[in-house]
């Protein structure tokens, strides 16, 4: 443990920081908003940062600040509570509720979704990428729910993984609202 946070030391764990995860002056430059030639100089002892520029940095690394600081490495965990008054909703004309539940950072990673539809209402997709999946859990209600050539009907309580790259197709076939969760698995 360093008891002095000198720029040298500073500049010392930031390098160490940044190679630990093979990330070039020009990658850390862009994901925390950081010219190349500050971190350089931070990176080589010759300047002494403001907090606001190494919060930047350690936060585009995901390290507590007292890592570049005085050399203690620990990974922020993800914690991060949305409130539900505060997620995203996308409303359909058609009786098709969509409720945005995962972070806009996983986008095209992992996306995960409730839906809530009236009777009769139905959501029809085009294809998704190559390898996409979906997984369907009921919790109210019952869908029937056909990909490509393939079709079933969900109950409450059932769970269907199926593969979403063909044009597919959401049908609340329950005679009152029907409600489910949706994650979404990109390749």
């Amino acid at each position: 443990m360093n008891d002095v946070a000198t720029p040298l030391v500073i500049g010392r764990n930031v390098r160490k920081e940044r190679h630990e995860r093979k990330l070039s002056l020009d990658e850390l430059s862009l994901a925390s908003g950081v010219s190349k030639a500050t971190l350089s100089q931070i990176e080589a002892g010759k300047v002494n940062p403001t907090v606001a520029t190494l919060w930047k940095i350690a936060q585009s690394i995901h390290v507590d600040l007292h890592a570049l600081v005085m050399g203690e490495s620990e990974k922020i965990r993800e914690f991060n509570v949305s409130r539900g008054n505060d997620l995203p909703l996308l409303s359909s004309a058609d009786g098709v509720e969509i409720r945005v539940l995962s972070p806009i950072s996983f986008a095209e990673d992992t996306e995960l979704y409730l839906l809530n539809m009236a009777p009769g209402a139905v959501l029809e997709s085009e294809a998704h990428s190559p390898g996409c999946m979906e997984i369907l859990a009921v919790s109210a209600g019952s869908f029937k729910v056909t990909a490509g050539k393939r079709s079933t009907v969900l109950e409450a309580g059932d769970v269907l993984t199926y593969q979403c790259d063909v044009p597919h197709r959401i049908e609340n076939v329950f005679d009152g609202t029907s409600q489910l969760y949706m994650t979404v698995k990109f390749a």
